[in-house]
């Protein structure tokens, strides 16, 4: 795992190729991620990886199992993560993981619930087939 220990100025390289998404719906936190029994709120997910916030790199280098949860919802995704940077910044630290594998169908499932998040937070009428469109898209940050 890579660590950034700069100023948290953002100088530090995106690495994510699909867009990523707010982990929030109407200012509430609606994913989370589950990791050694402990259950934390995302700050943003993807079709690639997840970050969280976290005081010190919560995890050493190497794979570890989660379990991904939507709020409200009684479906869960499990899979293999691994962490790739903690950057430092002015309210703490970011922890960006990706994701290596999921059992079943968990990336199928994970395409289903980010475009129906991108349908419930667009902020102008979208069709389910832009929104999948924008899940599997490039990343626009």
């Amino acid at each position: 795992m890579a660590e950034d220990q700069g100023s948290g100025n953002g100088d530090h390289q995106e690495r994510r190729r699909r867009q990523r998404f707010v982990a929030k719906r109407w200012g509430q936190v609606c994913f989370w991620v589950v990791i050694n029994g402990q259950r934390l709120p995302l700050n943003d997910l993807s079709l690639e990886g997840f970050s969280l916030s976290a005081g010190v790199p919560p995890f050493g280098s190497g794979a570890f199992p989660f379990v991904l949860q939507i709020e409200g919802v009684p479906d869960e995704i499990r899979g293999m993560a691994e962490g790739m940077n903690f950057v430092f910044g002015e309210e703490g630290g970011l922890f960006g993981c990706r994701f290596l594998s999921f059992e079943d169908d968990g990336a199928g499932r994970l395409h289903d619930w980010l475009t129906v998040h991108v349908i419930a937070t667009a902020t102008v009428r979208i069709s389910e087939k832009d929104a999948a469109a924008i899940v599997t898209g490039p990343s626009l940050i």
